[in-house]
């Protein structure tokens, strides 16, 4: 039997077979260590390994004007903003103060790795000027380029500032004028009322206001099949809602993550909802927990059945 030769290892020093530190899951030679790099490598987790995983999710997806500080490691001070005029993904406002947008088109698999190309941009541009949108990577092969998860504290939560508008696109008392000042129109006029609950163990869920009705999307860290049986168990048991004038309506994936979604009364104020979420939240934590010691039922597993099959679209 002939021995097989060993791969060499690239200039970078990492062996072909082991997985690809960009944290694709594929194997390094199919991803980075390829020719072209890995411009197509579909990141399903984009933001795993950041203590802001939810939070980011939520900022990404449904949450309309918000701002955070970036916890970057190292440079000038940034902040994170859910969209920026015209949606850019990056953008140094002539005052100097640097904004890198997440709700913004990507020209690659992983968001994590745009963000960080958008971040690294702004550390040195000039005052007044914006990133329109991430071009393709052109990384070399045997180059892994940086993702977020490499240039900001993991460890950090994010202080997130939620806004009735976009008028902190502009400093001061600047007058926008041209296609600036018709995105800023186009951007209010598109605004759903949000709120963030602020309740013990309640994070990274928001009040939504849509109009005919308010929901609650609550971005969720566990594992999807964990989470489906966690709340297969409390349905089983009717105690899936938050109360009167609420009912769950089902959940989407989101990044990597599933968002379960409640229907509420929008005649109640965002407020109202923080206390049942809490307590709805201790309820689920002890579901979880008593999934490791106690398999579903049979009236359990239909429930986990019928809540799999109830996946949403959020607008």
């Amino acid at each position: 039997m002939a021995k097989r030769t060993a791969e060499p290892r690239p200039e970078s020093g990492i062996s072909p077979r082991q997985p690809c530190p960009c944290g694709s899951g594929k194997r390094y030679k199919a991803c980075h260590g390829r020719a072209g790099g890995a411009a197509d490598v579909i990141v399903t987790r984009p933001f795993e390994g950041l203590a802001a995983e939810c939070e980011l999710v939520a900022l990404r997806e449904f949450v309309p004007s918000a701002t955070a500080k970036l916890p970057v490691r190292e440079g000038r001070e940034v902040t994170l903003a859910t969209v920026l005029p015209m949606a850019a993904a990056a953008l140094m406002r002539v005052d100097e103060k640097a904004f890198v947008g997440l709700q913004v088109q990507t020209r690659s698999g992983d968001i994590s790795r745009d963000l960080a190309r958008a971040l690294e941009w702004v550390q040195s541009a000039e005052a007044g000027t914006s990133l329109p949108v991430v071009g393709p990577e052109t990384a070399e092969a045997g180059t892994v380029p940086n993702r977020l998860q490499d240039l900001v504290d993991v460890d950090a939560k994010l202080d997130v500032e939620l806004h009735d508008d976009f008028s902190w696109w502009i400093p001061g008392d600047t007058e926008p004028t041209g296609e600036v000042a018709l995105s800023l129109e186009r951007a209010n006029a598109a605004i759903m009322p949000t709120e963030r609950l602020n309740a013990e163990g309640v994070e990274s869920a928001y009040w939504v206001d849509a109009g005919e009705k308010a929901h609650l999307r609550w971005v969720r860290p566990e594992p999807e099949e964990k989470l489906l049986a966690a709340l297969a168990r409390l349905s089983a048991r009717g105690e899936l809602a938050l109360g009167e004038d609420s009912r769950y309506a089902g959940s989407f994936r989101a990044h990597g993550l599933l968002v379960p979604v409640w229907d509420l009364d929008r005649e109640k104020h965002a407020r109202e909802w923080e206390q049942p979420a809490a307590e709805l939240g201790t309820r689920l934590a002890e579901a979880l927990e008593s999934l490791d010691s106690e398999p579903l039922n049979a009236a359990e597993r239909r429930s986990r059945d019928g809540l799999r099959g109830r996946q949403i679209t959020v607008r």
